[in-house]
């Protein structure tokens, strides 16, 4: 997507340099240990504050950096959480659980030579179980990537063996003895997955498959239908569970999810095509804003998100092109929401505090 960058710093450049205030108190142990505890509840976006305002107090702490680097990471916000743990080891290089959660980080950008790099040494300095645990579990995904099937399954068979109730290791283990013809390890596995997560769709949905490959279509049915009711949308399941329907002789039950499946391939389609669509208006726009048509461009950037909410790169230019126009109030709410969909993003940071800097009293609310 095109940002309108260029334009965004020309038009919100800073007139004022005066420091943001915080209402937090300025006790960067505290504030560090506030933020932990929500992340620690599964509230990594309400941790971001207090853990931003520890890191701004406590520079030089390798653990605040960590924890700010597992609350972007827990929000898929992968640059910035890639760029924290970085910096928690540059000031503290033997820090195992950060050669961790950078390895995880840059196995799920692709780097995974990098990955392996740091997850061995997290595997050679950690010793809390379930952090070695996560560790085996996360070099086994970078085997797997690799093509090394092998190795992967024994990574999480040291993996489970460390943390017997890691369901994703369960399943993920079941899934490489599929790969290495081991049948009924596959299917034991799978089992082991399912019945520490009951209600997770992709274990369900590979129990499923098993079960359907071993001839037990109608348990194949029993946990299919489980996974699709958790993720209808899923191709795999779906499919699957077609054929197991077909296989039991239930032939009006398969029809009926054969339409299902026709739909969602109908609709994961149409949002392709609307994804097309929305970048062909984005980049109209940018053309017309570059030529001072800067209400054709908001028209265009309009269109373009109505078929592409999701898309960050589309909020930000039409955000941009609101604050050209003055409107000031919108501009910033796009701003703001465009934030909430990206947290941590460095650029989208400067680009609103700029625009709140700018902004005349009472223009936003």
């Amino acid at each position: 997507m095109i940002w309108a960058t260029a334009i965004a710093l020309a038009v919100l450049t800073a007139q004022s340099n005066s420091p943001v205030e915080t209402s937090h108190p300025k006790d960067g142990a505290a504030l560090l240990r506030i933020g932990k505890t929500l992340e620690e509840d599964n509230r990594p976006s309400e941790a971001l504050q207090p853990l931003t305002e520890a890191v701004r107090l406590l520079p030089r702490s390798a653990e605040a950096h960590n924890a700010l680097g597992e609350a972007f990471s827990d929000l898929n916000s992968l640059k910035a959480a890639q760029g924290e743990f970085e910096k928690a080891l540059q000031l503290a290089p033997s820090l195992p659980i950060a050669h961790l959660n950078l390895g995880m980080v840059l196995a799920q950008t692709g780097e995974l030579a990098a990955a392996a790099k740091h997850l061995d040494f997290a595997i050679a300095k950690l010793s809390r179980l379930e952090d070695l645990a996560r560790a085996h579990y996360l070099r086994a995904k970078v085997y797997t990537d690799l093509g090394q099937v092998e190795r992967a399954s024994s990574e999480l068979h040291i993996a489970v063996k460390l943390e017997p109730e890691f369901a994703e290791a369960w399943s993920d283990l079941g899934q490489a003895r599929k790969t290495l013809l081991d049948d009924a390890g596959a299917l034991a596995a799978s089992e082991r997955a399912v019945a520490l997560s009951p209600n997770d769709p992709v274990a369900l949905a590979r129990l499923g498959v098993e079960l359907y490959r071993e001839g037990k279509s109608k348990e194949a049915i029993a946990e299919l239908e489980k996974a699709a009711a958790v993720n209808p949308n899923d191709q795999t399941t779906l499919n699957t569970l077609q054929s197991a329907l077909r296989a039991d002789g239930q032939m009006s039950a398969a029809n009926e999810v054969k339409a299902r499946l026709v739909e969602v391939l109908r609709e994961r389609d149409k949002n392709t095509q609307n994804q097309l669509s929305a970048a062909r208006l984005n980049k109209a726009g940018a053309e017309m804003e570059k030529s001072n048509d800067v209400k054709g461009a908001v028209e265009k950037y309009r269109q373009a998100l109505q078929l592409d909410a999701e898309s960050v790169g589309i909020r930000v230019n039409l955000a941009t092109a609101l604050l050209r126009l003055g409107e000031w109030n919108e501009g910033l709410s796009q701003l703001a929401e465009a934030m909430r969909q990206q947290p941590g993003d460095a650029a989208l940071q400067a680009l609103w505090d700029k625009a709140v800097r700018q902004a005349p009293p009472g223009s936003w609310k």
